[in-house]
């Protein structure tokens, strides 16, 4: 899509039909994908099959954040969310990294999710057994996955931890490609633990996947100008640092950082279709790796007085497979998204989750967080130009 084509300037003073219209056509959608967002589209026969003792649906406002370029492509961002002033403040945030080219972003190879395995009572010297024997491993898992390495996914190797005296936990990666994987893992890790017992000699404690997907990390940063960012830009960028250093000193400070910037990430992960609680443990578990839990997103001020942004998160996400198949709405704001792989998808979330960060911490540093939430509660939208 060309970057022009994400600023849809004045897209807020539309009626909700003439907006789906304008996003229909950028998109290209069907009569039936511009139902699924017009209804929700999730007949109670697809409910049922979703989950058990189904006796309705739930429906949640889908909105599309403007004015994502990332990596020089542009992008109509779908958020679901029912908390109000999010789809705006991230239309705003993302307007003003604009003039330094947007969003810039990069993965890790692959989508490599964590199979693990826990061996009780393991002899010593068996986390060392368990990497030496990482061929024949390899060898079990891709038996236990041959669609997944049919389609270029597949093991990738095998880490170990002794997590006590006796207890050695087995890791073993495994390429996604672009599903999520969470079931393919925890098969995997079932077919493979019956060895590990005998290389371990332990006994098999529990096997299953980690949310916490360390190789599946999406990194983003952007540069924003203080002249972008308010006319008093100079000062509200040393605030923003600021409020920054609060939250890397404070956890309950960060806890609060962090909350904000998954109202944007949870966002587009649920109007994907994707298991958004898989990936908001996964963000906080992450920040807690440190000697202590830590906010999402780092900012600081560059040598020519800009401030630059930066943010790194796992991500364990999907374009096939799960409720991306089964939900006709997950499948419509994909088009509208227009993301062919995991890869691209992750990158979009962690650029929204930055973008709503910086809103956020503008925000305490000029009028306060409730002026504008307050505003949008109300409904008195005039105001807001996104």
């Amino acid at each position: 899509m060309p970057v022009s084509r994400s600023r849809l300037p004045g897209f807020y003073k539309h009626g909700v039909r003439e907006r789906r219209d304008i996003v229909a056509e950028l998109a290209g959608l069907g009569e039936d994908e511009k139902g699924a967002l017009s209804t929700g589209a999730l007949s109670e026969d697809v409910a049922d099959r979703m989950i058990e003792n189904v006796v309705g649906t739930y429906a949640l406002p889908v909105g599309i954040a403007t004015n994502f370029v990332i990596d020089g492509a542009a992008y109509l961002v779908p958020f679901v969310v029912e908390e109000a002033s999010v789809v705006a403040a991230a239309s705003n945030a993302a307007k003003r990294c604009l003039v330094r080219g947007g969003f810039r972003t990069s993965s890790d190879d692959g989508g490599v999710m964590i199979a693990q395995v826990e061996l009780r009572d393991a002899r010593p010297g068996a986390a060392a057994a368990i990497r030496g024997a990482a061929e024949e491993l390899g060898e079990i898992c891709d038996a236990s996955m041959e669609s997944m390495v049919r389609r270029g996914g597949g093991f990738r190797g095998v880490e170990t931890r002794q997590i006590s005296e006796s207890i050695v936990v087995a890791h073993l990666l495994l390429d996604c490609r672009d599903a999520m994987g969470a079931n393919l893992v925890n098969t995997v890790a079932e077919a493979a633990a019956p060895r590990l017992a005998e290389i371990s000699g332990g006994r098999v404690g529990l096997r299953i996947l980690s949310n916490l997907c360390t190789h599946r990390v999406a990194r983003c940063e952007a540069t924003f100008t203080p002249r972008e960012l308010d006319p008093d830009g100079d000062a509200v960028v040393d605030a923003i640092v600021e409020a920054y250093e609060f939250a890397r000193l404070d956890p309950f400070r960060a806890c609060t950082n962090n909350k904000g910037v998954m109202n944007a990430i949870s966002a587009v992960a649920l109007a994907t279709g994707q298991d958004w609680r898989a990936v908001e443990a996964a963000a906080h578990a992450y920040c807690g790796l440190g000697p202590s839990y830590a906010p999402m997103a780092a900012w600081r001020k560059n040598d020519d007085g800009d401030l630059v942004g930066a943010i790194e998160l796992p991500m364990a996400v999907g374009t096939v497979g799960g409720n991306v198949k089964l939900h006709p709405a997950a499948r419509a704001n994909l088009k509208i998204l227009g993301v062919d792989s995991a890869a691209d998808l992750a990158k979009v979330l962690v650029a929204a989750g930055l973008a709503q960060n910086l809103a956020a911490l503008r925000a305490l540093a000029t009028d306060g967080i409730q002026k504008g939430h307050m505003r949008l509660h109300a409904r008195s939208r005039q105001d807001i130009k996104v």
